[in-house]
């Protein structure tokens, strides 16, 4: 390839399971084995394509710590059946991991090292393990501290300024205090996006890219809640701040289990799917700024990335901006004033859907890809903030 020149890279399909809520439908399904499904189900939907062209599968995932440990992307290839000389790696940006992977498999292909390859993220919560460190010395004679790996901070380095250790919830409420996002407004959102998920799962409109596990009853994502008041979320507690807190359960995105992948290439890997792509990939962006202001994080990322593809935020025809909480899109929402509101999330978000946190950037991924297939123009981007303070996003069209 001539110094200089990238490669035109397509996304040519997009698959994800229904979201399972903690605890929930998928909670007795290893994360390997729904990597593993969804990376299968995505293989299986281009037929004509041999799987021995994937020159690399890489996966999205910000735990590890359990059954996702020794490279899950790895694990997913050689349990999807994949020829063994495919090769398989896994990333770790926590919120934004499953887009981190859709980006490196963009850059791999733009440069020419790969034609064909699996993009993807995977996440269990439900079944994230308890983890103790070793003792500083031997015979100790205490108990150990044991640390869940759910969500959050744990192992803390005491040189790590407090300020930035804070709780993901927490920054989400510096969020609301900085911008004076109130706890009606929060209410608002998440009502809306429950209802804007349902409708869209009524109108088939993630059939295109849902692929149910097999022998679990779950056919859309778990968490969504139909119907629903205002008056009722007014009466939860705060979770996270005891006084004057606005950040809640019900305005936050709920613990949950799932995996997302897709398919670029460029274009001879194309001509060897025999398909239409859903859209191709133009920039991407990654930024960072104060962790605990990690809920801004987008701000920055979706402003370079659209400078990069040589867009606007008047052009965005749709956008996935990832729902933490609803304090940090509201926040993202008010420090992006040139974004239409009404483009953002229009089939729901995390607050409803869930947030697996390494499938959440494949997600978003491949729903704006398969909503720009549906228009058929227009300009689209995925976009999450990510803890400790980070921001990333994703430019598209068809």
């Amino acid at each position: 390839m001539a110094a200089g020149t990238l490669r035109e890279v397509y996304i040519v399909d997009a698959v994800r399971t229904p979201v399972g809520k903690y605890g929930g439908a998928l909670s007795g399904v290893r994360p390997d084995d729904l990597a593993a499904h969804v990376l299968r189900s995505l293989v299986d939907r281009s037929p004509r394509l041999d799987p021995g062209r994937i020159d690399e599968v890489v996966f999205g995932d910000a735990n590890g710590a359990g059954e996702d440990n020794r490279n899950v992307g790895r694990m997913a290839a050689l349990l999807a059946g994949l020829p063994v000389t495919v090769p398989g790696s896994t990333v770790n940006r926590l919120c934004a991991s499953g887009l981190e992977a859709v980006v490196q498999a963009y850059r791999a292909v733009a440069v020419g090292d790969a034609s064909v390859v699996v993009a993807g993220g995977v996440e269990s919560m439900s079944r994230s393990p308890w983890v103790l460190p070793k003792p500083e010395r031997a015979f100790p004679a205490g108990a150990p501290p044991v640390y869940s790996t759910t969500l959050g901070w744990r192992m803390v380095n005491e040189r790590m300024d407090p300020a930035w250790t804070v709780s993901l919830g927490e920054g989400a409420e510096l969020v609301a205090d900085e911008l004076g996002i109130g706890r009606e407004a929060q209410d608002r959102y998440a009502l809306a996006s429950h209802a804007k998920a349902a409708r869209a799962w009524r109108e088939g409109r993630y059939d295109a890219e849902a692929v149910p596990f097999p022998g679990v009853e779950l056919e859309r994502d778990e968490s969504i809640r139909d119907g629903g008041d205002l008056a009722s979320l007014a009466r939860l507690r705060p979770a996270f701040r005891a006084e004057g807190g606005t950040v809640t359960a019900a305005n936050s995105s709920p613990l949950s289990d799932g995996a997302a992948a897709l398919l670029l290439t460029d274009a001879a890997g194309l001509a060897a799917t025999g398909r239409e792509p859903l859209a191709r990939v133009r920039s991407a962006a990654v930024t960072a700024l104060e962790p605990q202001m990690f809920g801004l994080g987008p701000v920055e990322a979706m402003g370079r990335a659209l400078e990069r593809a040589g867009r606007t935020f008047t052009e965005l025809s749709v956008v996935e901006l990832n729902e933490a909480f609803a304090a940090q899109v509201l926040g993202c929402l008010a420090r992006s004033p040139e974004l239409d509101p009404s483009v953002v999330n229009p089939r729901g978000g995390a607050i409803a859907i869930g947030h697996p946190l390494g499938a959440s950037g494949a997600r978003l991924a491949g729903a704006v890809a398969h909503q720009l297939a549906e228009a058929g123009s227009g300009v689209g981007m995925a976009s999450l903030c990510v803890g400790v303070g980070q921001g990333q996003a994703l430019v598209m069209e068809p």
